[in-house]
């Protein structure tokens, strides 16, 4: 046996959890119909077999019809969830995790433009800012339903064989009922403590009527709203209590905080940059008052700080979603001793800002991550050994460097900076972002791990590479900001780049051009804005940057408040003039004939990229391929074949922002899905 506190087991009623690793209930939009079918399942599985003890689906499983999916969550109403989760459940099982699932009726956290266009209900009538349905207030027959659909739900969960529920009370309709600030109804369902709680007891005593005694049923909950009239601190531990003393629940899983706004959420779901574990200790506090199973999770993003929660005897189950959607093998590395070798959690909240956007969640530097049936997360060897040679070391270079290292390959890495990093190292230099900075460095002490020779301070031009004599060349040189575009002034201004590297000096005027609304152009503006300098974004979108995403937004929108910077949309510039010691920034509209005009002393602009691809050209006429891409095979996983020049004497191609400006994330794919075949 293992002395880590980590890898002790744990009782939960009658089920013997293997070790103290849990992933906690969410939603990564996987579903298809509704359903988790094969792609959800083999997400579960590919944790389920390293090792992880429990796994919670959903977040969450919906139970009934006016609750239609806010980011295509399970139809936990619908009979036909059975089987596919008994799939699930059975597969997990056979790798010795137990599964879960969460159930809730969202309530007001949902549109009525949606699913079967039933109005959204709730015990009061105020709609929720994040999905900005008003809601029907709840009728006794509409209450009186939604608890039968609970037990139905539950019912169906336990037929599928799983080891239990949980139901979730955060934001959701069970807490809006608890809350007072939701809850404007009089009695028995609104008004005291007792009142407000009706309703959840109500649903716990109609799933115990329906599942038995020894069905596991647990609840996620806030212990603390953190809002001027909402549930505290002291109402949240008294809650706590009854749900203990109520012997209707098997443990109780605590957050701290609201999800009904963006700033709410991203309090409860820290993003890099904000502080670990903000709500450890919190919960503690409810595991001490009350001695019942506690669970949690919120920015636990490595394994100290979870040896450290078990070990504090603040938790009994520690929650590492967001960290296994990184790394989903990271208890059997904790088990191996190869805790060096965890691919880290960087709170880069990529995989949440995609849902929430209507998108799947996928991993910012783990494209693997949701495509378990087509991606590999451990990579196989090649056949035979090749000489290869990647011109670039920034995210798509090194992933490329990786996974051919992996597979056997003789690779060389050329760079013609002094560091590894590309853009990624650029946007680390910011304090908030610095944690980027670990997709760089996992990359690398991996690449030096297995044997990748790195030249660096090195342009790279064609001789250096053929002096290699490779049989595959990859070129990931990244891209170059780009400035074209104005009809007069492309000398006057510098880049979103400029700024955020220190080659220019920020001024004290300044009008940003925000025209590719990623993450370059906020992280200018705060840095400019911190000077005390006065600072407008101005862009053409008709919101502010939206390629950063909900949750990543609300800390640039907290500072450049804070920081009194003008936030300008719809507006997109067109020249830059010289106005005596000036500039002349001209502003006009794709919504019409509209002009202003802007006296600054500095204009800023961030309008992407523009790959820097000259290698790649003059490489292209002596390759095999022609530097052409196979997508058929690329899409399919297959080996790349093409051979449109019989007289190259190698094969050719381009990943990331050497293509095309894009994402990480991007770039990470790009490398994974082309070298994994090679």
């Amino acid at each position: 046996m293992s002395s880590d506190p980590l890898l002790q087991p744990y009782r939960l009623k009658h089920l013997t959890l293997r070790n103290r690793f849990m992933i906690t209930s969410h939603e990564p939009a996987y579903a298809e119909d509704g359903m988790p079918k094969e792609r959800y399942r083999a997400y579960h599985v590919e944790r389920a077999r390293a090792g992880v003890a429990l796994t919670m689906t959903a977040g969450s499983a919906s139970v009934a019809r006016d609750s239609p999916p806010a980011f295509n969550n399970i139809l936990a109403w619908k009979d036909e969830v059975v089987g596919w989760m008994k799939r699930l459940a059975d597969a997990c099982h056979d790798e010795g995790c137990a599964v879960m699932i969460q159930l809730t009726h969202l309530g007001r956290r949902t549109r009525w433009d949606t699913g079967d266009w039933l109005p959204s209900i709730a015990p009061g009538p105020a709609r929720e800012t994040a999905h900005r349905a008003f809601p029907k207030v709840a009728e006794d027959w509409d209450i009186a339903r939604i608890i039968e659909d609970y037990a139905d739900a539950a019912e169906r969960m336990q037929a599928a064989g799983l080891d239990g529920i949980e139901l979730e009370a955060y934001g959701h309709l069970m807490d809006q009922f608890w809350s007072p600030l939701t809850n404007t109804l009089g009695a028995p369902w609104g008004g005291t403590l007792d009142n407000r709680l009706r309703f959840a007891f109500e649903v716990l005593r109609a799933i115990r009527a329906r599942v038995g005694a020894d069905f596991i049923v647990g609840i996620r909950y806030s212990g603390d709203e953190c809002l001027p009239g909402g549930i505290a601190r002291e109402e949240g531990l008294e809650i706590s209590r009854r749900l203990r003393d109520s012997g209707l629940v098997d443990f109780l899983n605590v957050i701290r905080g609201h999800i009904d706004t963006d700033p709410g959420l991203t309090e409860v779901i820290p993003i890099q940059g904000m502080r670990s574990a903000p709500h450890l200790d919190f919960a503690g506090e409810i595991r001490a008052a009350t001695g019942f199973p506690t669970f949690h999770a919120a920015r636990i993003p490595d394994v100290a700080t979870a040896r450290h929660a078990i070990a504090a005897g603040k938790l009994d189950m520690v929650g590492m979603t967001r960290a296994h959607m990184a790394d989903p093998h990271l208890v059997r590395k904790v088990i191996e001793g190869r805790e060096d070798d965890i691919r880290p959690c960087v709170g880069a909240n990529y995989c949440l800002d995609r849902i929430y956007q209507g998108g799947a969640a996928f991993c910012i530097h783990n494209p693997a991550t949701g495509r378990e049936l087509s991606e590999p997360q451990e990579i196989a060897r090649a056949a035979a050994p090749r000489r290869v040679a990647i011109v670039g070391a920034g995210p798509a270079g090194l992933e490329a460097a990786r996974v051919a290292a992996l597979r056997g390959h003789d690779v060389t890495v050329f760079e013609a900076a002094g560091q590894p990093g590309g853009q990624v190292r650029l946007t680390a230099l910011q304090s908030r972002r610095r944690e980027m900075i670990s997709i760089i460095d996992w990359r690398m002490a991996q690449c030096e791990k297995h044997g990748v020779r790195f030249h660096f301070n090195t342009f790279a031009d064609a001789e250096t590479v053929l002096a290699e004599r490779p049989e595959v060349v990859i070129v990931a040189t990244g891209g170059l900001p780009a400035v074209e575009g104005l009809e007069a002034g492309e000398n006057l201004v510098c880049t979103a780049w400029d700024i955020l590297s220190g080659d220019v000096k920020p001024g004290r005027d300044v009008l940003i051009h925000d025209d590719a609304g990623d993450h370059a152009g906020l992280q200018a503006a705060d840095l400019i804005a911190a000077t005390g300098a006065r600072v407008e974004i101005v862009t053409p979108e008709r919101s502010l940057a939206p390629e950063v995403m909900a949750m990543n937004l609300v800390p640039y929108v907290r500072a450049l408040q804070q920081r009194e910077v003008t936030l300008t949309p719809t507006w997109r510039l067109r020249a830059v003039n010289r106005e005596g010691n000036r500039l002349r920034a001209e502003l006009g509209s794709d919504y019409g004939d509209a002009t202003r005009a802007r006296s600054v002393d500095q204009v800023v602009v961030n309008c992407g990229t523009r790959p820097l691809d000259e290698l790649y050209f003059e490489l292209k006429p002596l390759s095999s391929n022609l530097g052409a891409v196979d997508h058929e095979a690329l899409v399919a996983g297959e080996r790349q074949t093409l051979s449109g020049n019989p007289a190259g004497g190698f094969a050719l191609f381009r990943i990331g922002d050497a293509v095309a400006a894009r994402n990480t994330h991007a770039a990470i794919y790009d490398a994974l899905r082309l070298v994994k075949a090679l």
